[in-house]
């Protein structure tokens, strides 16, 4: 085995992001092959990689100016577009720049390891050039994303799936939500308003609902105390915890119980007004502490 067949495919990274949250994305990939971060301005008359990536949160007229500038300094190299914001205008433009994929953040595991596996067969490739002078096809599934078939809604629900596994797993520990907003490639802000958009909820009353859902599970069929309850729940405070399950259910955790038990009707949930909203932000801000 040569040392050129089990060197890793090389990919030079270009940061067109407002938050520079590039290095989160390039750790995905850190373990399949050399990434290097190129600085910007960059000499691309010396650009030397098997795949370039240019990632963008919010493409801008300047962030796409410089993607066609680097094309023409260095069109035997292929380019990738990793990008956030998605539209199908966006998706054909990039298509006709002949940029080699075009990838909308954040990447499910199958995505991932579909592109994974073409760039290893493209530095194969390219490594084979001084050998072979024929054009080899690369099954990279060059068609449109998935994802520009699909409703808005989809778009949304797709781009945090992952997020939503994360949670369904976790929260019932302290979740943070500029972290996760960084695991998509996103700042935020836009995290906020997707996962809102996608989901009807906040997500610190996203994450409130679950854990009084589960609670509401534990009160209906376990014999467990009601503090220890809370505690199971994430409610590290059982003062917090009453006072939270009385906003959300309308009733005591002990007045659920009991009315559950005796087979009659529990107090419907309340409307959330503004001032129980606010209070619930407070509340699931607190539920670290």
């Amino acid at each position: 085995m040569t040392s050129n067949e089990i060197r890793k495919p090389s990919l030079l990274w270009f940061d067109r992001t407002h938050d520079r949250s590039t290095h989160e994305l390039i750790k995905q990939f850190e373990d399949a092959c050399d990434c290097r971060l190129a600085k910007d301005p960059v000499c691309t008359s010396q650009i030397q990689a098997d795949m370039i990536c240019i990632h963008f949160d919010r493409p801008d007229t300047p962030g796409l100016r410089m993607l066609l500038e680097i094309k023409r300094a260095a069109p035997t190299i292929p380019i990738t577009m990793f990008t956030v914001q998605h539209s199908e205008e966006l998706a054909v433009w990039a298509m006709r720049s002949c940029v080699w994929e075009y990838l909308v953040l954040p990447l499910s595991a199958f995505e991932k390891n579909r592109y994974l596996a073409a760039v290893a067969q493209l530095h194969k490739l390219r490594r084979r050039v001084n050998d072979q002078r024929k054009t080899a096809q690369i099954d990279h599934s060059p068609t449109l994303p998935g994802s520009i078939r699909m409703t808005p809604g989809h778009q949304k629900h797709q781009a945090l799936s992952n997020v939503q596994l994360y949670i369904d797993q976790y929260f019932r520990d302290s979740i943070d939500q500029k972290e996760l907003a960084k695991r998509c490639g996103m700042t935020t802000f836009r995290f906020s308003r997707l996962f809102k958009e996608a989901y009807g909820l906040g997500f610190t009353d996203y994450i409130l609902n679950k854990r009084m859902n589960f609670a509401k599970e534990l009160l209906d069929n376990s014999q467990m105390p009601i503090t220890s309850i809370g505690y199971e729940a994430g409610f590290k405070d059982p003062s917090y915890f009453a006072r939270a399950f009385k906003q959300f259910a309308n009733c005591t955790p002990s007045e659920y119980r009991l009315a559950r038990q005796r087979g009659v009707p529990v107090a419907a949930e309340p409307t959330q007004d503004s001032a129980t909203a606010e209070m619930l932000e407070s509340l699931v801000q607190s539920l670290g502490g």
